[in-house]
């Protein structure tokens, strides 16, 4: 039986389907642990198991209430019970920022990875920073950096990756066959006359990328919206996602407009990848990487029909990650004194 001690990494997920996925990923599923004591404060509900060599506990935001102050109070109850754990991994879907006119490529399904760039530490807060003269946009604060041991196995990875082809894919079907629910045959809205599991790739066609100027047409789907208004993207070979590594802007605004999306851009004038709702609230109590499958684009268009396959690319990329975390390295993070619990 393992220790509570023996569980040093906590993977946080947002949504239900961020944990599911995250459920799909282990190697094995434990029974809390026999001395396990949930601190009177922590209303978390837990998954603890294992991945590699490493014991993981699984934490999720409540159903229905997104947004930074409900991640930190998530953390705050996590940390209460669990004072000890050493890495922090929050793994969910964002909204990507395409702009494939300046090399910045992504798709539907990638994965964005936060990393340290400029005077960032790989997240900021757009929504909390004060126009300066000439409006230039300047944060409050600076939120945490992710722990140097995961800074390192991130790099190992990078350069892994420039000799050999990401995991994604091959964990992504092992998901599939461990975890028979995934693999659930069901009709597909945006495909009619054929069926398949929402947690697959949902194919290149249901991938569309519209100028900033052009509205959403009425429907689930982009299916009556003006091909002409469309961004031309150079064809992938395969489905396989890419990973990119930069910043991930957070804030309490899930943002479906890109007129919106591209103020903030602008606004805020740093190099962002992607968008979420939850890091902001996270990273200063808990500094931790941020990993995130794309679902959406930030904009008129954003519907929820890539939100699992993208909630399952981003735990399969944190799955490859902790295989490049050795064991015992874990260093210590802020204790829960260093946190309030309000």
């Amino acid at each position: 039986m393992n220790t509570v001690d023996s569980y040093k990494i906590g993977w946080i997920a947002a949504l239900p389907i961020d944990r599911a996925a995250a459920i799909a990923v282990l190697h094995e599923r434990h029974e809390a642990p026999e001395e396990f004591e949930q601190h009177p404060f922590d209303t978390n509900s837990y998954i603890w198991g294992q991945i590699d060599r490493h014991n993981v506990v699984i934490a999720s935001l409540p159903a229905g209430v997104p947004g930074t102050r409900s991640a930190a109070v998530t953390v705050a109850k996590f940390l209460s019970s669990l004072p000890h754990i050493k890495i922090g991994l929050l793994v969910g879907i964002g909204a990507g920022v395409a702009r494939p006119d300046q090399g910045q490529d992504i798709r539907l399904g990638d994965v964005v990875v936060s990393q340290p760039q400029g005077r960032t530490g790989g997240v900021i807060q757009y929504d909390l920073g004060k126009a300066k003269t000439g409006q230039v946009w300047e944060p409050k604060g600076i939120l945490n950096t992710p722990p140097l041991v995961l800074l390192q196995a991130v790099a190992a990875l990078q350069a892994e990756h420039e000799v050999s082809s990401p995991r994604i894919p091959t964990t992504l079907k092992e998901m599939y066959i461990n975890n028979a629910q995934l693999w659930a045959i069901t009709p597909l809205v945006h495909r009619p006359s054929t069926q398949g599991s929402k947690y697959m790739h949902q194919g290149f066609e249901n991938d569309r990328l519209f100028k900033a100027t052009f509205e959403h047409v009425e429907g689930d789907t982009c299916a009556n919206c003006d091909p002409a208004y469309e961004i031309k993207r150079a064809a992938r070979g395969a489905e396989d996602p890419w990973v990119h590594y930069g910043i991930i802007a957070s804030g309490d605004t899930i943002i479906e407009d890109a007129a919106t999306r591209d103020k903030i851009l602008s606004d805020v004038g740093e190099d962002i990848l992607c968008f979420d709702t939850v890091a902001a609230g996270v990273m200063h109590s808990f500094p931790c990487l941020v990993i995130k499958g794309i679902s959406d684009y930030a904009d008129s268009h954003k519907n929820d029909q890539w939100q699992r396959y993208a909630a399952a690319t981003a735990a399969a990329y944190a799955k490859e990650l902790l295989g490049w975390i050795p064991g015992g390295q874990h260093p210590k993070m802020g204790s829960i004194d260093e946190i309030s619990l309000r």
